[in-house]
C-alpha cells in the first residue's frame, strides 16, 4: 500500500457564511484541505489516473460557496470533509476554514478530522 498526503492550501471563496447581522453578504473564506490517500501499490505510472484529481475537492468548494448559505463554519468544515470522504481512497481529511475580514486586527476559523 502506498499513502500521500494531498493538500488544497489558501482556497479563497466569497460566500454567505455566519449568524451576524453583517455576514449577510457574502465573505471572504480561506479553506485549506489536507487528505491522506490510500492506494493499493506504490505508483508505476506518472499519469493523473493513477491518482486522486483534486480538482473535485476544488470544485466541489467551490459549489458549496456558491449554493447555499452557511451560519457556522463547522457545519461548513463537515461539508467539506463529507465531500472529500466521498472517494474511497480517501482515509483522512483535516479542513480549515477562515474568516479572514471578520474583525480588523484578528481572523477566526475552525478546523476538524474525520477519518474512516
Amino acid at each position: 500500500m502506498a499513502e500521500f498526503t494531498t493538500i488544497l492550501d489558501g482556497l479563497e471563496v466569497m460566500m454567505r457564511l455566519g449568524i451576524h447581522p453583517h455576514e449577510v453578504a457574502p465573505q471572504r473564506v480561506v479553506v485549506a484541505v489536507e487528505m491522506t490517500v490510500a492506494y493499493p501499490a506504490p505508483l508505476g505510472e506518472d499519469a493523473i489516473e493513477e491518482v486522486l484529481d483534486y480538482d473535485f475537492v476544488r470544485e466541489g468548494i467551490l459549489a458549496l460557496a456558491a449554493d447555499r448559505p452557511f451560519a457556522l463554519q463547522e457545519t461548513l468544515c463537515e461539508a467539506i470533509a463529507a465531500l472529500c470522504l466521498g472517494d474511497a481512497r480517501v482515509r483522512r481529511v483535516k479542513v480549515r476554514t477562515v474568516k479572514a475580514d471578520v474583525y480588523p486586527d484578528a481572523r477566526v476559523g475552525c478546523e476538524i478530522v474525520r477519518e474512516r
